[in-house]
Order: C-alpha cells, then sequence, then structure tokens
C-alpha cells in the first residue's frame, strides 16, 4: 500500500510517521484558504531516497476544512503504520564517543535521536567508557526487552557488539563456543550500525553508503539483511568472529604496522599500507578448504548481492536440505578437503565484498552477504609491479581476479598453517605436522629473521597464525535492505494508493 504525495508514490513501509499539524498565519494566507477560519492538517514524513543510496527524511502536508474528515486520514495512516510489525519500538543504543574523529556522540544527538523521537523509539543509550565495555554489557542486560541493538561508530565497535551479542546468545543456549564444529544459534535480535568511525566497511557494503541519517532510516523502517559469519578458531579454542575481511600477509602487516602509529589517527593506513608494499614480504604456508558446493553463485560471477537476493535465498535453503540430510559433522567427514602449498603475498577470505568508497566494489565484487560462503583469494608470490598492478584493480571496473598468480575460490570452511612455526601446536587437520624450518621474505639480498604473518580479523590482530574458520550461514541480522538496484522509476514499486484504502 502507497500514499501518494504530489508527483510520487511512497509505500507504506517507507513512511517514517504521521502527525497532526498546526498551521499559523503566513501558511494560511494564501489564496482563497486566507478566508477560512480554521484548517485541519495532518503531514506524512516519509524516506526520499537519493542518489548513491542515500535517503533522507521528507515531509508532505495535507489540509482541509474538514476536521473529521483530517482525523479519519491521520487515523488511518498510523493504524497502517502499526501494522508495520518488523518495526522497533524499543532499542539499546551503544556510542563509542573516541572512535574515527571522536564525532560518535554528535552525530547521534543531533542527526539520529530526532529521527528516532520522530518515529516514536524509545532508546536507552550507552556511552562506551573503554574497550569491550558494550561486549561486558551485553551479558548483563536484559537484552530480550529490546527490538534490537544500534551502536554508534566505526567497524571495530560493530564487532564489539556482535561479539557480545552472539556470545550472549550461545551462552544462553549452552553452547561451547570453543568447540569448532558445534551448530551456532541464530541470532534475531537485529543490529543497526551508525557510521561514525575511521572504517565503516560493514556499512558501506550492506547499505551502500556510510551516512548516519540513510542508516537510521533503514533502523526506523525495521528493515532486516541477514549476515553470514565465520567463527576463527586456533587448537579447539575460539579466538574471534569475522563478518568482513580475515587477511594474511599483505593486510595483516598493514594492521599490525598501523598498530603502531594510533597517534596519526586515520591516515595511519596509508601510511602502513605504502611501508608494507614496499617491504614486499610473502610467506609460506599450507591451506585446506572444503568448497561451498551448497551455493549457486562463484566468485567470478557478474552478479552482485542485492536486496532480497535470489542467490543467497536458494544457498540457504541448498545448505539446509543437506545439513538435514547428512548431518554437520558426516558431511565435513565425508567430504573431500582440497590442500594448497605455496608462498603467498597475500590470504583473503572475506564473507561479504569490503567494497568501500576508495574500492566500491571491494575485494570480491560478487561476495554474498547471506549465502553461507566465503570468498577466499590467494595473491601468490609475484613482482612488485604485479602485485600494484592487482591492487589498483580494486579502485576500478576491471576483472582483479583476473591474473595467473591470483586464484579464488568460494569455501565453507578452510584451515591454514604457516610454514614457519613458533610451536610445535599449529597442527591442523595432518597438516603441517612437521616442524618447518625458517621462511625468509621474498627479497634478493636479505635472509633472515622474517617471522610470521599476522592475520587481520576485521581489523582486530590475532596472535595464532594457524587457524581454522568456518562460515555459519546467516548468523546474524542487520537492520539493513541490503544495497538497492538502481530505480530510476519509484513508481513502479507502487501497487495501490493509500485513496483505494478510505
Amino acid at each position: 500500500s502507497c500514499v501518494h504525495t504530489g508527483n510520487c508514490f511512497v509505500p507504506i513501509s517507507e513512511i517514517i510517521a504521521v502527525e497532526e499539524t498546526e498551521f499559523n498565519k503566513k501558511q494560511r494566507n494564501i489564496g482563497r484558504w486566507q478566508k477560512m477560519a480554521k484548517l485541519h492538517a495532518f503531514t506524512v514524513h516519509y524516506v526520499k531516497k537519493a542518489r548513491n543510496h542515500r535517503w533522507r527524511c521528507s515531509g508532505a502536508t495535507f489540509w482541509c476544512v474538514d476536521e473529521h474528515l483530517c482525523n479519519q486520514w491521520t487515523q488511518a495512516l498510523k493504524e497502517l503504520l502499526e501494522m508495520q510489525k518488523s518495526r522497533p519500538k524499543q532499542l539499546l543504543v551503544y556510542i563509542n564517543p573516541f572512535g574515527g574523529k571522536r564525532q560518535g556522540k554528535r552525530i547521534y544527538e543531533q542527526k539520529v535521536a530526532p529521527l528516532f523521537s520522530l518515529a516514536s523509539i524509545s532508546t536507552d543509550v550507552v556511552i562506551t567508557e573503554h574497550a569491550n565495555h558494550a561486549k561486558d554489557n551485553l551479558f548483563e542486560v536484559n537484552i530480550y526487552k529490546y527490538d534490537g541493538v544500534v551502536c554508534v561508530g566505526g567497524d571495530g565497535m560493530f564487532s564489539e557488539v556482535m561479539h557480545g551479542l552472539i556470545g550472549r546468545m550461545q551462552k544462553d543456549s549452552g553452547i561451547d563456543q570453543n568447540n569448532p564444529k558445534a551448530s551456532l544459534v541464530q541470532c534475531n535480535i537485529r543490529i543497526g550500525i551508525i557510521p561514525a568511525g575511521s572504517t565503516d566497511c560493514i556499512c558501506y557494503s550492506t547499505v551502500g553508503i556510510s551516512d548516519p541519517v540513510t542508516s537510521a532510516l533503514h533502523i526506523i523502517v525495521g528493515d532486516c539483511q541477514p549476515l553470514d559469519v565465520s567463527s576463527v578458531h586456533h587448537n579447539n579454542t575460539f579466538l574471534r568472529y569475522s563478518v568482513s575481511l580475515l587477511g594474511y600477509g599483505f593486510y595483516g602487516d598493514i594492521l599490525k604496522d598501523s598498530e603502531k602509529k594510533r597517534w596519526m589517527g586515520p591516515m595511519r593506513y596509508d601510511y602502513s599500507g605504502f611501508k608494507t608494499f614496499l617491504s614486499h614480504h610473502c610467506y609460506e604456508g599450507t591451506i585446506a578448504y572444503q568448497p561451498a558446493k551448497h551455493t549457486n553463485g562463484s566468485p567470478r560471477d557478474k552478479e552482485s548481492c542485492r536486496t532480497g537476493c535470489y542467490i543467497c535465498k536458494q544457498s540457504e535453503k541448498q545448505l539446509a536440505e543437506q545439513n538435514k540430510e547428512h548431518g554437520l559433522k558426516h558431511e565435513e567427514g565425508e567430504e573431500e578437503w582440497k590442500i594448497i602449498k605455496g608462498k603467498f603475498l597475500a590470504i583473503n577470505a572475506v564473507n561479504m565484498s569490503c567494497a568501500c568508497p576508495r574500492s566500491p566494489k571491494g575485494l570480491s565484487p560478487a561476495a554474498h552477504l547471506a549465502d553461507g560462503s566465503a570468498d577466499l583469494i590467494l595473491v601468490r608470490k609475484c613482482s612488485r609491479f604485479d602485485f600494484l598492478r592487482y591492487l589498483v584493480r580494486h579502485t576500478n571496473q576491471d576483472d582483479q581476479f583476473d591474473f595467473p598468480f591470483v586464484d579464488v575460490y568460494r569455501v565453507k570452511c578452510f584451515q591454514f598453517t604457516s610454514k614457519l612455526s613458533e610451536d610445535n601446536e599449529s597442527n591442523v587437520m595432518d597438516i603441517g605436522k612437521k616442524r618447518f624450518g625458517q621462511f625468509c621474505r621474498d627479497h634478493p639480498a636479505c635472509c633472515c629473521n622474517i617471522v610470521n604473518s599476522t592475520w587481520n580479523c576485521d581489523g582486530e590482530t590475532l596472535d595464532s597464525s594457524a587457524i581454522e574458520v568456518r562460515v555459519h550461514c546467516q548468523l546474524m541480522k542487520l537492520f539493513a535492505r541490503g544495497i538497492e538496484e538502481d530505480c530510476k522509476d519509484e513508481a513502479a514499486h507502487s501497487q495501490s494508493s493509500i485513496e483505494q484504502l478510505l
């Protein structure tokens, strides 16, 4: 159902609020209306879509002299909004006041809180005071009284809230997170992201833009986007969850170097990236993976993940059928593991495209948000010039996997063991049981003290280089619609106008 405002139709699902409006003298001083004793009016606040997936709150005011008719319209619209059951009424909000440019609190108070108030959403706000404040708090509060949790900050703040929420769900269900083969309980409490950090990759990859107002409106209208989550273990010990990038080699080294330069602010990533590129380290190791045979897509597809993605829906069904027929453990025991050994400049596993303003298509343009798989990208040892060509491909429209030294696989789980092991516990699935000798960087004149790279897990470093990774299909849900296809004709989405309902 839709309401007709001016020259456009607005679906009821995209109306934010309806409120009675008082007319002042200036507003009434037009034409024949100025002779009227009293006008009755109501305003419809709705989502107005702009370019590049940006949403704004707009308003259209309707008036007439018949008070009863005006009330009838207002009441009918409010009843229709009440029927939108997916909309949140009470939210728990965590604000990181230190992230990015330290603007989180200001962004929330000035841009987001007024919209929540307009939509009659009540909020409990927590200003985080230290690392893991939100995560620890989520284990204590009664989360079941909320319709969702909102985090105001960057990717780090989202990761903290996600770990708290998923961890709380597993604890309440008696599931041991340290068991890498555990079937985790889905988290049905949605998370909303208000971008206010130095990196907002997750927001950009799920909404299409990093904009606080757009994200607030996605939360208000109650959108829901399922999201795959990867669990990362080492020797039956849980390390972290990942939703965007797991990177070893190039992206791990950038993160490790940038952590020492936090005083530089967001600029530290550029500096560390250039330094890491010049060092050109490569690392030897073994990767074992299981192909994601349940998904219809492939990393080389031209099909991007969009709102209501058919591939995600079909992949979810096929995965559920496979697990029902065989059971998780039986299936993994039976299915063959593919093994790859080599020297790599970068090993990246992504659950989503990892798009951002600098790389609009991301690390894997055809990666899907909710198909129960990750794209495993292996960049083998090559020259600096070739590696630069690969990196530049992320900023343009060319196929970034079209290099002889780049391999990409769609997987449901994988394991990695580096050749250089600092302990005897790096054995994974009987791979690398020998203690390997020391390995050096890909540098003609130098041989010696190079250690393992670091895993970059959604912007946090992992101490262990030997890891086991498993994708959990649609483990959590976001307040997001996914990235919509550009639609020039907004009226094409509407089926009927509100006049037909009255």
